[in-house]
């Protein structure tokens, strides 16, 4: 597969794949309404740090991933 096979391969997954994250967030956001649901502060802060650690942790996979390449390269 070509670089840019590779490259709009890439595109059109991560495209559809960070859209149905957001999309599953928005959902989410609905369950602040507190008419509907009731939660703690708490709550709150448990779902938030799990998001971020994850999101976190994903970040990491992508950089090692640019520096895997930006190592296996001559420079003087």
């Amino acid at each position: 597969m070509s670089d840019s096979e590779r490259r709009k391969r890439f595109e059109k997954v991560a495209s559809k794949r960070v859209q149905f994250i957001i999309d599953k967030l928005d959902l989410l956001g609905n369950c602040a309404n507190r008419s509907n649901y009731e939660y703690t502060e708490d709550d709150v802060k448990k779902m938030f740090y799990t998001i971020k650690e994850r999101i976190r942790q994903i970040e990491v996979v992508y950089k090692e991933e640019l520096n895997k390449q930006n190592k296996d390269k001559f420079k003087f």
